[in-house]
């Protein structure tokens, strides 16, 4: 078995400056955090375009950090279809004006465009990099690592996460995420989440050697059940923290968000 590529390498790097606002705000203490897999802005099999109703409820949750996985950059023949596809990035578009700061992962890449991960914040993302974990001869993956300036806190580290659909191929890119893990000072917040495709319950065992306790785990004794979004039997997706406590984990299962994608989306309150 082979990473494609170099192990962990950057596929796409920024650094940006926190305004002055930001430095001089008031002490944040907590982060409200979501995660979704927005199946490319699409409904469960793929019948019908609901990315403007998925930008909707979204924003009514007035989250801090929003993970994304599955949305795309660029699709060019999606955009030629659908009357409502947006002119922008999907990311860029479900950031509208709640959230000024995004960060995209591009992990998969086709003729007509491209999709990976992505994350939108509240407060601004000092710097990104893509993490290249694709396992030769499968699907593209990458963790997206973001680093934020949170006021009257130190920097805040956010990683969002897809991992593959086998489970020989999610232990190793598990391990892959540990070793971005251990570079991160054991005394920063780090906040990972995402779609773990791990339907088998192994990720656990695996990132709390690198320090990670996941929200549900904690709070309600066993991960929250997201796959298939109508009727949720799968553990796949995950809210983990390290340095940081979890408070009020909730899987989001009600209309509309069980007819918005085919994952249920998970949200938290992260004390910091």
């Amino acid at each position: 078995m082979s990473i494609s590529g170099k192990r962990m390498s950057v596929v796409s790097v920024t650094d940006r400056t926190p305004q002055r606002e930001i430095q001089q705000a008031a002490p944040v203490k907590s982060l409200q955090v979501m995660t979704i897999n927005v199946h490319k802005g699409f409904n469960v099999f793929n019948r019908r375009h609901i990315l403007p109703e998925l930008r909707d409820a979204v924003t009514t949750l007035s989250a801090d950090m929003v993970f994304l996985q599955e949305v795309h950059g660029e699709h060019k023949k999606h955009s030629l279809r659908y009357h409502d596809w947006p002119g922008v990035p999907q990311y860029e578009y479900l950031a509208d004006t709640m959230w000024p700061d995004f960060a995209y992962g591009r992990n998969a890449v086709y003729p007509d465009g491209d999709h990976g991960n992505a994350l939108l914040s509240r407060y601004p993302i000092l710097h990104y990099e893509n993490r290249d974990v694709t396992i030769h001869g499968t699907e593209r993956r990458g963790l997206l690592h973001c680093q934020l300036a949170v006021p009257g806190q130190p920097t805040v580290h956010a990683v969002c996460v897809h991992l593959g659909l086998r489970q020989k191929h999610r232990l190793l890119q598990l391990r892959l995420l540990c070793q971005l893990l251990d570079s991160i000072p054991d005394d920063k917040t780090v906040i990972v989440a995402g779609d773990f495709n791990d339907w088998q319950l192994k990720a656990d065992a695996v990132l709390t050697e690198c320090g990670l306790r996941e929200a549900f785990v904690d709070c309600k004794g066993g991960p929250a059940k997201t796959f298939p979004a109508r009727w949720p039997l799968l553990c796949l997706d995950r809210i983990y923290v390290r340095h940081a406590s979890c408070r009020n984990p909730r899987a989001l299962y009600r209309k509309p968000w069980s007819h918005l994608s085919d994952h249920v989306p998970l949200i938290a309150e992260i004390g910091l």
